[in-house]
């Protein structure tokens, strides 16, 4: 169905990404959107003001009405002001999908506060970088990280450590088979001068903080990405990026009273769980059903039970799902929409899933999306309505989208392959504390607009729906998260056996690509299992899980190009080959 809402084209001359061929297909999406010039915590209160006693989340079975979790918010808004965090501050949130995590995040926007998101996971090296580079105060993290975040703490001397413990907000049933199960085993924890608990802070009578003026336009939230070098970059994001992006996504998806239910399956430290599954549902009126761990049985159990009407994940996940009996099992007909992003959705898990939903009396389909953390996450996305086989669909209301002919800013044809150029209100700030980045990202063209160069190759047809082809920039994508073989290579680089080294990433069915690192030994001779083994382990010690080589293979030599850089692109090639004569290719 075509909207008639649509504004005619001003000429033939004009380009694609001027006349916004999609729009006709828009339907039941607005053309624009008004975005209110508040900071995020504003614009929740809004929603709070309008829904007071509607769910807000559901976590684990605990309930809270966005009256309640509007209080909260409140109430550590005046905590974290009172222990010494002022507007501008950076606090650092290493929290799963939890109500403390989210509490803590919008708290910090209340005051003005600058939330550095990262993942829990992450290493006791790697948070050092990140609470440096950010220029963190304090750090939010649960009892069971409590050791690594003291030793970061010793290390570079961050105020405050505040910790949160899950049982805090688990049906009593649950804190007890927590208790049981896991939390007997976790640190134990108390105030001191450095440490303090949430729980403690969430009970304390405090003062209330001064009224404080947050602009829509000022630096909300950091979230992470990598570079060439290998190391992460700090993704500098503005309440009205958040605001402007959570919008989008709500009409996008259809996200109301109606249907307002959100599986948020997805890690808050990621664009895609904090600005979809999080922030778009809160300013929608909508109910965040949080999942701090995906396991695929637990999950179908959640759907069976609680009947949510959107699902959103990479294609990693719907693969996880089609396996699972749970699911098999499960009524169905819940869903309104189900989108996969963060990564090529391969046609098989499509057909699965769909053919799964549609024995159990569901009637989506699994429809693909695009986006980046440069501009929060997904900022195009299939139409509900519509479908094109292989597209990721097209540009989300005041979202433009373009090709560009690679190393160029002009235009490419419809059909042309070239590099994804997007603007629009959902583009970052900039990087961190790196102009030069910047400005090798974000680029004037000719229309006089700052376009995102995104660094991935697609085409777009001439209607506007967009095809996503490769990624130009050498990343690995494992389970929907971002590896960066330069980071890797150093890593592997610092193990004194190890000579040269080269990452790539290898289609793998489970995973969609698994890392895989090529080493020459200095000593070839000690090239054996063990070998490889401890190289894995070694990995293991600085780097996130995904991160790490699944498989080891030495060599007497790595590809080189004519002018002696490692040819990354021969080993993909040679690996391809091998996957296709044995019968394996996922691609």
């Amino acid at each position: 169905m075509r909207s008639d809402r649509i504004i005619e084209s001003r000429g033939e001359d004009m380009s694609l990404s001027e006349s916004k061929p999609w729009l006709k297909f828009y339907d039941y999406v607005p053309v624009s959107i008004d975005y209110p010039k508040i900071s995020m915590y504003e614009c929740v209160r809004r929603t709070a003001d309008q829904y007071p006693d509607e769910i807000a989340y559901d976590f684990m079975g605990t309930c809270r009405t966005y009256k309640n979790f509007i209080a909260d918010i409140e109430q550590f808004a005046k905590a974290l002001y009172a222990i010494g965090l002022r507007k501008g501050d950076t606090i650092t949130i290493s929290m799963p999908t939890s109500p403390q995590g989210v509490i803590a995040f919008y708290a910090a926007n209340k005051i003005g506060v600058i939330a550095s998101m990262i993942h829990p996971l992450s290493t006791q090296s790697e948070i050092e970088f990140y609470v440096t580079k950010s220029k963190s105060r304090m750090v939010l993290t649960i009892d069971i990280f409590y050791d690594k975040l003291i030793a970061v703490q010793n290390k570079t001397g961050f105020e405050k450590l505040i910790i949160a413990k899950i049982p805090d907000y688990l049906p009593a049933l649950l804190s007890v088979l927590y208790w049981l199960k896991q939390g007997r085993k976790n640190p134990k924890v108390t105030n001191t001068d450095k440490v303090i608990l949430m729980s403690t802070m969430m009970k304390t009578n405090y003062p209330e903080h001064p009224q404080l003026d947050v602009k829509t336009e000022e630096l909300a939230v950091i979230l992470y990405s990598g570079g060439t070098t290998g190391k992460p970059k700090g993704i500098m994001l503005s309440n009205y990026n958040f605001i402007a992006e959570g919008q989008m996504v709500a009409q996008w998806g259809g996200i109301d009273r109606r249907y307002p239910k959100m599986l948020a399956v997805l890690p808050i430290f990621h664009g895609f769980g904090l600005g979809v599954c999080i922030n778009a549902v809160l300013m929608a009126g909508g109910r965040c059903i949080m999942v701090p761990i995906f396991e695929p049985n637990n999950v179908a159990k959640l759907i069976k039970k609680k009947e949510p009407h959107y699902l959103i994940g990479p294609p990693t996940l719907y693969a996880a799902l089609n396996k699972n009996e749970n699911f098999r099992k499960a009524n169905l007909d819940c869903f309104k929409a189900a989108f996969s992003g963060a990564d090529t959705l391969p046609k098989k898990v499509k057909q699965e899933f769909e053919n799964i939903v549609k024995a159990r009396g569901g009637k989506v389909k699994l429809l693909e999306g695009y986006g980046l953390t440069e501009a929060v996450t997904a900022i195009m996305a299939m139409p509900l309505n519509e479908y094109r086989e292989n597209s990721i669909g097209v540009p989300f209301p005041d979202m433009r989208a373009k090709i560009v002919k690679k190393g160029t800013i002009e235009e490419s044809a419809p059909g042309e392959e070239g590099e994804i150029c997007v603007e629009g209100p959902a583009v970052m700030m900039g990087y961190l504390d790196e102009p030069e980045e910047t400005a090798k990202t974000i680029k004037k063209h000719a229309d006089g607009r700052s376009w995102l160069h995104t660094g991935d190759i697609g085409y777009m047809d001439q209607d506007g729906f967009f095809y996503f082809k490769l990624r130009e920039k050498r990343m690995i994508k494992s389970s929907g998260m971002n590896v960066y073989p330069a980071q890797v290579e150093d890593q592997l680089y610092t193990h004194p056996a190890v000579s040269e080294v080269c990452v790539i990433g290898v289609p793998d069915i489970q995973q969609v690509e698994k890392v895989k690192a090529f080493v020459v030994l200095k000593d070839p001779s000690k090239a054996c299992p063990e070998m490889e083994k401890e190289l894995i382990n070694h990995a293991q010690k600085d780097l996130i899980k995904w991160s790490c080589p699944r498989e080891v293979e030495f060599v007497n030599e790595l590809p080189k190009t004519l002018v002696g850089k490692i040819a990354f692109k021969v080993l993909e090639e040679e690996e391809i080959k091998k996957l296709k004569a044995a019968g394996k290719f996922s691609g």
